[in-house]
């Protein structure tokens, strides 16, 4: 298991678009993927290979997640995710 956390830097957080993006690179990989967000009130684990669930963490502008990786390709799977929020989900 690896993982690193990445700041969201998309002005309008993870809404459809960029979540459909993020969700569609993490199906390419065998490797379990889960997104961790610490709330105020409580924490939050997302399947990132699912929209529905990426969305209903309700990650926004400046939070911080955590990207979990485990499985056979789980170091070049943090590697990708990781790059792509760092490049802005596209936006």
């Amino acid at each position: 298991m690896v993982s690193g956390k990445v700041r969201i830097k998309n002005p309008t957080g993870l809404h459809l678009r960029p979540a459909g993006l993020f969700c569609k690179t993490a199906m390419q990989f065998e490797s379990k993927i889960t997104v961790h967000k610490e709330g105020r009130n409580e924490d939050v684990t997302a399947n990132a290979k699912s929209v529905l669930s990426v969305l209903g963490a309700c990650v926004k502008s400046g939070d911080e997640i955590e990207i979990v990786c485990e499985g056979a390709d789980e170091k070049q799977a943090l590697e990708v995710m990781t790059q792509l929020v760092i490049d802005g989900l596209g936006e």
